[in-house]
């Protein structure tokens, strides 16, 4: 199927979320929609959809008028679904905030998208009744768990004076109280329906302005594998991308069930899979030491999953699969701003069966790898050996290339910045909100810049290197920190390794520095690590500068802040050269 033929098929699949919602509510009403596991809570279509009429009703009481903003700040995952849904049937737009946020951070996302209304919780209220002073809020509408709520919290129950005093505060339950319709809003492919920010490390956070047709585009192949027997398992924050659209809202089209947790539970993973016969997920890089690391059992494969979307793809991928009895795997590349620009299935088990039939469900094999000929997915077999950083082959929806630092196309096998563009409208971001400068320039020369650094076969396979940032050039070869670190965390007394440039002491180029953060209880020397990086990698790789931290510092979404260890280890650098020219 060529370009053209896959796009038509995407527009006629529907580009505006809430409309197939509404599909989903007419043709299936009683199927149940949402499965809120902290709370046992099971809602129907119909259920769900009179819940969310409700909420967009009171917030067009409020005045919201279409394009409003409105930041939802909740760690309750129903609640964010609830209002994601409510505000964009509103006409609004969704502007999530990440609740791990305060001060600020949040003074600075709340006054940049400038919302028309705030939805919070009871949790966070302490956060929200801080700030302000600093921001301006019309409406602040708090969810306050009631007793019998998983999320109830005594010590939290009264709000903040200040919050209590503020006009235009509204107690979510009683908005909810009162059964009512909003009044419709038509929407279409080019209008915004979210802001999504992406956390800055060298600056302020950038909110992503997505259309509605860029959640068709990013949910578009991963949702052809699923039937309405399916049910998406989703335990990430709904502040990002991967668990609101690629897990929620993907469901709209399928018709199929959600089972929402607040939060990732390495001990309870597998127990909520079963209970909920969810059959497909996301398993972040984070989460597989924390299953694998359980002690095997007989029934690990007696469970309903059919499908894990990896990314970045593990290294124990077929290893994961084949314990557990997951058929298929995909990898790729998903981004705020470009969507799902690579994909590949990862066929992990052939002709053997992965379970028991009383645990399969959905598609069967052969279904599974027609829909992926059918669309021109990239299949390859998870027990032959992949190349780290293997992402896939692109959209046939999106141009992608491997620019040099002049934007220049590089071939095969060179390495460079990975850019799109859009062979159609509306599949990409339209814009950093209110950064128009940071907009040009990511669209230079009329290319999306990623920021992110590949390479690409001679059979236009992509393998993803690192972060632009991270990738640097050591004694006339290019360095990844990427690798660097990967190889000195497989040291078992390693947690953590942050791996970055300094300007060399000689020359035009760099050196690079690690900084290493032990597991709780190890200790280890600089020759001790020198020694096993000498062990694990290239001459020209291993680092020239090593320091010990007891903790790395993270940003609100655990990106280690590189440049706050760069600041500090090139002002020691300098000043040790000051004293040693002082000393002569």
């Amino acid at each position: 199927m060529n370009a053209q033929a896959l796009f038509a098929m995407m527009v006629q699949q529907g580009d505006v979320v809430t409309d197939r919602f509404r599909d989903a509510v007419r043709h299936h009403p009683d199927q149940t929609f949402i499965r809120y596991g902290e709370e046992g809570r099971d809602l129907s279509f119909a259920a769900f959809e009179a819940e969310v009429a409700t909420l967009a009703a009171a917030l067009q009481e409020m005045g919201l008028e279409p394009d409003d903003r409105v930041s939802v700040f909740t760690r309750n995952s129903w609640i964010a679904t609830l209002a994601m849904f409510a505000v964009w049937e509103a006409g609004a737009v969704y502007a999530p905030v990440n609740f791990n946020y305060a001060g600020r951070l949040l003074a600075y996302q709340l006054n940049d998208t400038a919302p028309r209304v705030l939805i919070t919780d009871a949790d966070l209220a302490p956060a929200v009744a801080a700030v302000l002073d600093e921001v301006s809020l019309a409406n602040i509408v708090v969810h306050r768990p009631l007793t019998s709520d998983h999320d109830h919290d005594p010590a939290k129950a009264a709000l903040p004076p200040a919050l209590l005093a503020r006009p235009g505060l509204h107690d979510l339950a009683e908005l909810m109280r009162t059964p009512r319709r909003h009044r419709p809003v038509t929407r279409g492919a080019a209008d915004i329906a979210n802001i999504i920010y992406t956390s800055g490390t060298t600056g302020p956070a950038k909110g992503v302005v997505q259309p509605f047709r860029w959640i068709n585009q990013y949910t578009f192949n991963s949702r052809a594998f699923l039937t309405a027997k399916d049910t998406i398992y989703c335990d990430l924050p709904l502040y990002h991308v991967g668990g609101a659209m690629f897990l929620v809202a993907k469901a709209c089209w399928t018709g199929c069930a959600v089972s929402l947790w607040d939060k990732f539970s390495p001990t309870r993973f597998w127990d909520r899979v079963r209970t909920h016969r969810a059959s497909n997920a996301v398993l972040l890089d984070v989460m597989v030491p924390w299953l694998m690391s359980a002690e095997p059992r007989a029934d690990d494969r007696d469970n309903t999953m059919m499908r894990v979307h990896m990314q970045p793809l593990p290294a124990r991928h077929h290893e994961v699969a084949q314990r557990f009895g997951i058929p298929f795997s995909t990898a790729g590349f998903g981004q705020t701003e470009s969507g799902n620009g690579f994909v590949a299935l990862i066929d992990q088990f052939g002709e053997a069966e992965a379970k028991r039939p009383e645990f399969r469900v959905g598609h069967d094999r052969a279904a599974v790898l027609e829909i992926a000929r059918q669309r021109g997915i990239m299949v390859v077999d998870g027990a032959e050996p992949l190349a780290k950083g293997f992402m896939g082959r692109p959209s046939p929806l999106l141009e992608a290339a491997v620019l040099d630092a002049d934007d220049n196309v590089l071939g095969p096998d060179e390495a460079g910045q990975l850019a799109f563009r859009p062979r159609f409208p509306h599949l990409l971001l339209k814009s950093y909100f209110n950064k128009p400068d940071a907009t040009i320039k990511t669209f230079s020369n009329l290319w999306f810049h990623t920021g992110d650094a590949v390479r690409r076969t001679e059979d236009d396979v992509y393998y993803f290197i690192d972060r632009m940032g991270g990738f640097f050039r050591v004694r006339g070869e290019n360095v990844s920190s990427y690798q660097v670190e990967d190889l000195l965390n497989t040291h078992p007394d390693i947690r953590a390794t942050a791996a970055l440039p300094v300007p060399a002491e000689e020359g035009e180029e760099e050196d690079c520095a690690v900084f290493i953060q032990l597991v709780e209880g190890c200790s280890m020397t600089e020759a001790e690590l020198r020694s096993f990086a000498a062990s694990v990698m290239p001459r020209y790789m291993t680092p020239r500068h090593v320091r010990f931290v007891e903790a790395l510092p993270v940003t609100p979404t655990n990106k280690i802040e590189k440049y706050k260890l760069k600041q500090s280890l090139l002002a020691e650098l300098a000043a040790a050269r000051a004293a040693a020219e002082t000393g002569r």
